[in-house]
């Protein structure tokens, strides 16, 4: 018998190092070279210009927009992301399977679509833009709006699983010791989907951020006003000013990766906290 499990342990392919081995190639040549040289290009300018291009008052301007509205279309994603989980996996109904196949079209539909799509529908002559009492393409709203399509799918991924695995033993246990549904769900369900909430969260405010083609579209790219972060380093690629593109990159992702390592950190409190339970 020992023999048969040696030589099944043998025959496994691939061992460690050589798992290993590719990732650590795979994720060097597909992320860590690349954003290496963002750095490097960046470092090309010197401190002075540096400075000056990530804080030129348009660029900043376009920070503050991305960040805002990414920031915003993640909590409303949070917030419908966690209802669409909680549905897709408590009720039966009828076209079920489309409904939850619906949620991954932000993933398969090109962004470009999407943002056309959006825009002239939310355009002041569009078929629900004209029923609006405010504008929605061409403002800040309307580039919430795109980043809400294209980022809903992650908190409803990290979510449902969580919630099709809930032991419904415990619901009924809480409910038996006297609590309300409100109760149960606050100091039962919730604390179990915070860190799967919190994950979706940090997906989708990421994503959100580096938003291209369902944006620009909808955004109408008005300085100082509609102009998103991406889009300026496009404009610079344009002018073929790499190093100021690759800057402003550089304030992106030290921004982004502060941010998300701040909601790992509290997804990872939550987790500490709520075993302790």
């Amino acid at each position: 018998m020992s023999r048969i499990q040696h030589s099944k342990k043998k025959q496994s392919i691939p061992g460690f190092g050589l798992t290993m081995g590719l990732s650590t190639l795979y994720l060097s040549l597909l992320v860590l070279i690349p954003l290496s040289l963002v750095f490097i290009y960046s470092a090309r300018l010197g401190w002075t210009a540096f400075w000056n291009d990530v804080t030129d008052p348009r660029v900043v301007a376009s920070y503050k927009l991305s960040f805002l509205t990414a920031f915003s279309a993640a909590l409303v994603n949070l917030v419908f992301g966690l209802l669409f989980a909680w549905v897709l996996s408590r009720y039966t109904f009828p076209l079920k399977r489309i409904v939850d196949g619906l949620v991954d079209l932000p993933f398969a539909l090109p962004t470009a679509v999407a943002g056309i799509t959006l825009t002239t529908l939310y355009s002041e002559k569009g078929w629900i833009g004209k029923w609006l009492p405010f504008d929605v393409s061409f403002t800040p709203i309307g580039i919430t709006l795109a980043l809400i399509f294209v980022g809903l799918p992650f908190v409803v991924r990290m979510v449902q699983p969580v919630l099709q695995n809930f032991e419904h033993e415990v619901e009924e246990a809480s409910a038996s010791l006297g609590a309300t549904s409100f109760q149960t769900f606050r100091k039962v369900i919730f604390p179990q989907l915070l860190p799967a909430a919190l994950s979706g969260f940090s997906l989708a405010f990421a994503r959100s951020l580096g938003e291209y083609g369902s944006v620009v579209f909808i955004a109408g790219n008005m300085p100082f006003k509609t102009e998103i972060a991406p889009l300026m380093i496009m404009t610079k690629l344009e002018q073929f000013d790499y190093p100021a593109a690759t800057a402003i990159a550089v304030v992106m992702l030290v921004i982004s990766f502060a941010l998300i390592l701040l909601i790992n950190l509290i997804q990872w409190w939550s987790r500490i906290r709520y075993a302790s339970h």
